[in-house]
């Protein structure tokens, strides 16, 4: 992925969170309800390393929105949330499987393999972000012998690098063919808020697409969603979770002011935020969508489910557009270019954008 070119001195005037707007969701701030919870849990003094009554009533929340009795730890980020997660999962010799655009493949600097002493991660492919099945068996079958790292752990994104969502029953095969195998689920959810967003649509609870549907852990995004240096390793299957406090320890993993961790889920899961900003993101999404469509050199490459929109456009319009100060990333093939919406994502944004990306195809 190539970063884009620094802004030119004559477009200075434009506010910097107009040119960032659409680079990613971590250019956004912190949203309000994580503000002001941030805020509260600074009011005297609370126990330390998660002791405190702010990471109860958080853990307390994450188990009432999954309906079940779940255990939680909190991270700083989402490389370690999936590092610390596989590493539980995995011996040494052990493989994970995942597909070939996975962040834990692509995006993590071999983390997953350091903090698991050498699990081997082994790509599996698929449509639109989405492993296929049968493509996921090959490599489980590929060899049983003894001079192979043995699979031991499917990893699944949700919503996937492609900004695309699997369904219910798309995840119930891939994980009865884990169980088939004798392999654990893991779920990389960075971004699992937009697709609990997108599934509420279609009359899913998030229980529904993760431990009824055979994931064993979800490491479930904050930072995408509004909040600061929190992410929830989330364990279904309880017994997997066992000294996971230790790892997260020896990783550098444990706030000893936990409280700022968990606050932040606190106000963002006591009335529903979480799921009105994943779902105001989406909905930014679907709006730019519709405005590319109507530029002739513009394409949709993936037909977008959540805040992430794939476009080609040719190489010399995204300079243009890099020139009047928008970033963004190259991310599918030489002219596939990736464009995110996020929490605080406006109207007057997408109206400006636009504006720019239809003068800069009518002059290339």
């Amino acid at each position: 992925m190539s970063s884009p070119s620094a802004s030119p001195a004559a477009d200075r005037n434009r506010p910097p969170a107009a040119r960032q707007v659409f680079a990613s969701d971590n250019t956004a701030g912190i949203c309000p309800e994580a503000w002001a919870a941030l805020a509260k849990a600074n009011r005297g003094r609370l126990p330390s390393y998660g002791n405190d009554e702010w990471t109860v009533r958080a853990c307390d929340l994450l188990r009432t929105v999954f309906e079940t009795d779940c255990e939680v730890f909190f991270v700083f980020n989402g490389t370690a949330a999936n590092s610390l997660a596989l590493a539980s999962l995995c011996q040494s010799y052990h493989s994970v499987i995942c597909h070939d655009y996975a962040h834990v493949e692509t995006d993590e600097c071999g983390a997953p393999e350091f903090f698991s002493n050498g699990t081997k991660i082994l790509v599996a492919t698929g449509p639109n972000g989405k492993l296929d099945p049968a493509q996921v068996e090959r490599v489980i079958c590929k060899r049983t012998d003894i001079h192979y790292p043995k699979p031991r752990v499917l990893s699944l994104t949700q919503s996937t690098e492609w900004g695309t969502v699997y369904t219910v029953d798309e995840l119930k095969a891939l994980t009865g063919l884990a169980r088939q195998h004798g392999l654990a689920v893991h779920m990389d959810g960075a971004r699992f808020a937009n697709a609990a967003a997108t599934l509420a649509g279609r009359g899913c609870a998030p229980a529904d697409f993760t431990w009824r549907a055979g994931v064993d852990v979800l490491c479930f995004g904050g930072t995408k969603n509004g909040m600061n240096m929190t992410e929830a390793v989330v364990f279904f299957n309880r017994q997997l979770a066992r000294e996971f406090d230790y790892r997260c320890k020896q990783a550098g993993q444990l706030a000893s002011k936990m409280r700022f961790l968990s606050a932040q889920w606190v106000g963002l899961l006591q009335d529903g935020a979480w799921l009105r900003h994943a779902a105001h993101a989406n909905a930014m999404t679907q709006k730019l969508a519709a405005a590319l469509r109507r530029i002739p050199r513009v394409r949709i490459l993936v037909e977008p489910e959540v805040n992430a929109l794939f476009a080609g456009m040719p190489p010399a319009v995204a300079e243009a557009m890099h020139a009047r100060g928008w970033h963004f990333y190259n991310f599918i093939g030489a002219h596939g270019y990736r464009l995110m919406c996020s929490w605080d994502t406006r109207e007057a944004d997408l109206d400006a954008f636009v504006a720019d990306l239809t003068a800069a195809c009518a002059k290339v």
